[in-house]
């Protein structure tokens, strides 16, 4: 298996002001179409990159055309994101209203007995204690065993988010355990343009009004609505679906992900906050999708994400409302349509996409913005390396299409072992047989009830998650024989009231989440992301 940790630390971390390069740049200027998130994270990277105030980058954003905003969830790598350009979690959270994550717990995706719902732990080196218990139970389970196999019992993450505790353990415990974010995206986008402008980047608020091509088809400038032209030496296109650059003047053919990923529509709608600040995002299978609850300070984002093949928008927004229990509240949706896919060259001439003009995988493990920070940063890197050419144009489309492909997998997964039967729409995910070869490998090992470990250590099948995360989703969805046999000398080798006893001391050195957000304190020491893998 790849060495996931590696991959990240090379290609994801922000590189840190104050770093520099006597190599002058590639290119002089880089505009940045459309802002949001994706437009000043990426300015961000490339302001901060080794080569400083040399390379100009301005962002182009127009006043005519609005934000989607709704994408409200991280992985953990943003925390190196922050970390990298040296701005602490209590400036930037409060100004998103934003909150920690834990992980994602998944409800009704599986109809098996005990296992209705499960929780995808973000991985931590705690879980070096107890991912062998699981893993060993998971395997004696998969052979008929009757031992305990529900991940949730063996993750301090877990109990976190069952405690409403905060993912940050006070000072005498020095275990750090992975943690995201939820926040809202319009602030977030607002802060990070804040900090590019400060950091040097030029903002210009604009309409684009036509893209001009040279004679060799790369582009030269941008015709803006009042007639002026805008030139540059590359592009960055950060204007959503619409891939203005990339798709409608540089034509990049578009490879969709809808033979095997039949959500295409969102509403959106969010709710007042009432109770506990939960410390995880909670995906719920309706009968033609999922619906999302995220916690922020000042509000719960909810939403529903569903086929229009399956059933309408009106039918979409009326399964919400009673899911929320607003079904007679005077309470606006907003409906939005998705593009799942990816483009076929992310790079282009002299244009990269980033965010949702790149390609888009449904929300379900809030990658989105996971792929923009990915995106910058191998940009950034072949620009500190000095190659904008045809081979590292290459390098980087592969590079994104492989991360585009795994994720893709681990996505589907979820919908090809659910157990639902109530609806087309879940009969139709789990018959479909549009599965890549890689997760082709996951599925027939397991079922064959084989060790994941040595296919996804050697990169056969399962790359861009880890080992936690495949046995986490295929034990929480309950995929073991039914057919149990007698209790076998295996269920005695582990003692799980052990593991109940460390997870509940460990879970203790965490405090509730609401006070955790009343008082950020700073982060301390070296805090570089690690992945443990096992």
């Amino acid at each position: 298996m790849t060495d996931t940790a590696t991959v990240f630390n090379q290609h994801i971390a922000a590189r840190p002001a104050g770093g520099s390069t006597d190599r002058p740049p590639p290119v002089q200027h880089i505009c940045v179409v459309g802002g949001g998130t994706a437009g000043w994270m990426t300015a961000l990277m490339l302001a901060t990159s080794a080569y400083g105030p040399r390379l100009k980058v301005t962002v182009l954003e127009s006043p005519q055309v609005g934000i989607i905003g709704v994408g409200e969830g991280s992985t953990p790598w943003l925390r190196g994101f922050f970390d990298g350009l040296g701005i602490e979690e209590s400036e930037w959270m409060p100004a998103c209203n934003a909150t920690y994550k834990s992980g994602i717990t998944f409800e009704g995706w599986s109809t098996r007995p005990g296992f209705e719902r499960y929780f995808h732990p973000f991985a931590s080196m705690l879980d070096n204690m107890t991912m062998h218990q699981f893993v060993d139970n998971v395997h004696a389970r998969l052979d008929g065993a009757d031992v305990h196999a529900h991940p949730d019992r063996f993750f301090v993450a877990a109990a976190l988010a069952r405690q409403g505790r905060g993912p940050r353990a006070n000072h005498n415990f020095p275990f750090d355990i992975w943690y995201g974010y939820h926040f809202d995206a319009t602030l977030l986008g607002q802060f990070l343009g804040r900090q590019a402008v400060a950091r040097g980047v030029t903002h210009l608020q604009r309409h684009v009004a036509e893209v001009q091509l040279d004679e060799q088809g790369n582009i030269a400038r941008l015709r803006l609505d009042d007639g002026d032209t805008l030139a540059a030496d590359f592009f960055v296109d950060c204007t959503g679906f619409s891939s203005l650059l990339i798709g409608q003047a540089l034509k990049t053919p578009f490879i969709s992900y809808a033979e095997n990923l039949f959500n295409d529509a969102a509403i959106a709608m969010p709710t007042p906050l009432d109770g506990p600040i939960e410390s995880q995002t909670t995906a719920t299978a309706l009968r033609h999708g999922w619906a999302w609850k995220i916690p922020l300070t000042n509000r719960r984002g909810n939403g529903y994400v569903y086929s229009r093949a399956h059933c309408s928008a009106d039918e979409a927004e009326t399964e919400l409302r009673q899911h929320l229990g607003l079904l007679d509240a005077d309470v606006p949706a907003r409906h939005l349509t998705m593009r799942v896919g990816r483009m076929a060259r992310q790079w282009n001439r002299n244009c990269v996409a980033v965010g949702l003009s790149q390609g888009f995988i449904e929300p379900l493990e809030a990658t989105a913005l996971l792929f923009v920070q990915r995106t910058a940063a191998a940009l950034v890197e072949a620009l500190e390396q000095g190659d904008v050419g045809p081979a590292a144009q290459d390098r980087f489309n592969e590079f994104m299409r492989a991360r585009f492909e795994n994720t893709r997998d681990y996505i589907v997964a979820h919908y090809k072992t659910n157990s639902r039967t109530d609806t087309d729409y879940w009969r139709a995910n789990a018959e479909n047989m549009h599965l890549s070869e890689s997760l082709q490998g996951v599925l027939m090992t397991w079922m064959s009830r084989k060790p994941l470990a040595a296919g996804l250590k050697q990169g056969r099948f399962g790359q861009g998650y880890p080992i936690v995360s495949w046995y986490a989703l295929l034990a929480g969805m309950g995929l073991f024989p039914d057919d149990l046999q007698p209790p076998t000398p295996h269920q005695a080798r582990h003692r799980l009231d052990a593991v109940d006893d460390f997870v509940a001391r460990s879970a203790l050195n965490f405090p509730d989440h609401r006070t955790l957000l009343a008082d950020i304190p700073p982060r301390v020491g070296d805090r570089t992301l690690q992945l443990y893998l096992w």
